[in-house]
């Protein structure tokens, strides 16, 4: 079992306090609540943190990275609770190797109207993943923070109309994005991880249709 490190806690305190953008602030009213757990560990390459990618196909986030997580249930006694029941079913986790640290701000992910509640977590005792929800989950990674920080796997994403833009992570062979994106971008700095990158490059994101390929967002 590992304790917890003092860089954890020091991000947790520095991530509860972040300012939100703008564009992923929650409406004072409506959205769908969710939880999704950032989940930290120590593996072979120091620090990582887990990553699913989803299914092609599906009706929203098709083929996307993220964080485990979904909506919240009548039956999930908090946040808290829900994000580690939906990583144990989505990943195989036991949630009894994990100590919860805390919670970033409230965030809103407007293409599915969903207000999400990210929950921080220490992988104290670690165990075996993989994919459980096979309708939902593609493959499951434990993604080192020095690949993340690497200014040679950042890139900027432009997605949606073309006016929407964000930080973007080739990594483990996914492109992290979108929602997930933003919140790997703000942790990298809040944790004293950041290096310095170049912006010119830029990749665009597209998903299939009948009719071919259309940006996403």
């Amino acid at each position: 079992m590992n304790p917890m490190p003092s860089w954890l806690a020091s991000l947790s305190d520095a991530a509860s306090g972040m300012t939100v953008p703008p564009q992923m602030r929650p409406p004072r009213h409506g959205g769908r609540e969710s939880a999704v757990l950032i989940l930290f560990g120590e593996g072979p390459h120091g620090p990582d943190v887990l990553l699913i990618q989803r299914n092609e196909g599906l009706r929203r986030h098709s083929g996307q990275p993220a964080f485990p997580g979904g909506r919240i249930e009548p039956t999930d006694a908090s946040p808290e609770a829900a994000a580690l029941r939906e990583a144990a079913e989505e990943t195989g986790l036991v949630p009894t190797g994990v100590d919860v640290v805390g919670r970033l701000p409230e965030l809103y992910v407007s293409f599915s109207d969903f207000r999400v509640a990210p929950v921080l977590g220490w992988w104290r005792d670690p165990c075996e993943v993989r994919p459980t929800d096979l309708g939902e989950v593609a493959s499951v990674s434990r993604v080192p923070v020095a690949d993340l920080a690497d200014p040679a796997n950042r890139v900027t994403v432009r997605y949606g109309d073309g006016s929407r833009w964000g930080p973007g992570f080739r990594v483990d062979g996914m492109l992290v994005w979108g929602f997930t994106g933003a919140i790997v971008d703000r942790l990298l700095f809040l944790g004293g991880w950041e290096l310095p990158w170049h912006r010119e490059g830029l990749t665009d994101v597209f998903e299939a249709t009948p009719d071919g390929p259309r940006p996403v967002g």
